[in-house]
């Protein structure tokens, strides 16, 4: 009987089926490891701003308050971008002609407000309150990481769901003194884990409900 194919087909063949299978498993790799890249987190990305604001020059440098310019993170569900007039409390009288503040002053003179890009986005299924968190003593740069070293802001953190119910989870390492929360070189104490627990018992955080769905999408 004649040969149909030459004995070197059955090595092709076989390559080309593992081929294949390798590239589905790896296909199917990138579709689980992708929602977890920053390409999709943003996670280190920083953005264009109209202003090139340094919260490592204003925070770390000259020390303000976080909630010099975010007002709301206390209150609201949002912390709030500060408006033009905030900006000019202090540049009407400190380096009024600066070439990078001629957007601020353009802003001031049109009356229009600038287009700050958020850096930090949750989904919109996602629901978060700045005020809740601040009340239970979790600290600005427990999720915005150090800002006052940071010339351009980044998302320091992935903010992922599985990022948030770590600390849903275990609340204990990430909880400080409300003295504390704007505090930017906070660093936890050696004795953390009994000053967390007693300060869940302080803030009376019912800590059996925090997984629960309701409590991050409504």
């Amino acid at each position: 009987m004649a040969q149909l194919f030459p004995p070197v087909a059955t090595t092709l063949a076989r390559a080309g089926l593992l081929g294949g299978a390798a590239l589905l498993l790896g296909g199917l790799g990138l579709l689980v490891a992708l929602p977890f890249t920053p390409h999709v987190t943003r996670q280190d990305v920083t953005v264009e701003q109209p202003v090139q604001f340094s919260h490592a020059h204003h925070v770390g440098g000259l020390g303000l308050d976080c909630r010099n310019c975010h007002t709301g993170a206390e209150r609201s569900r949002f912390a709030g971008l500060p408006p033009t007039q905030t900006c000019m409390a202090c540049h009407s009288q400190l380096w009024t002609n600066a070439a990078i503040l001629a957007p601020v002053r353009e802003s001031l003179a049109r009356d229009v407000p600038l287009r700050w890009v958020r850096v930090h986005r949750l989904p919109d299924y996602v629901y978060f309150d700045h005020s809740i968190h601040v009340a239970k003593g979790v600290g600005c740069s427990t999720c915005h990481g150090a800002v006052d070293r940071m010339q351009q802001l980044r998302q320091a953190a992935p903010l992922t769901m599985g990022w948030c119910l770590d600390c849903h989870r275990d609340p204990a390492p990430n909880l400080r003194p409300r003295e504390a929360v704007y505090d930017m070189r906070w660093t936890p104490p050696p004795d953390q884990r009994a000053r967390g627990e007693a300060l869940i018992r302080d803030y009376m955080i019912r800590t059996e409900h925090l997984t629960d769905c309701s409590r991050c999408h409504r």
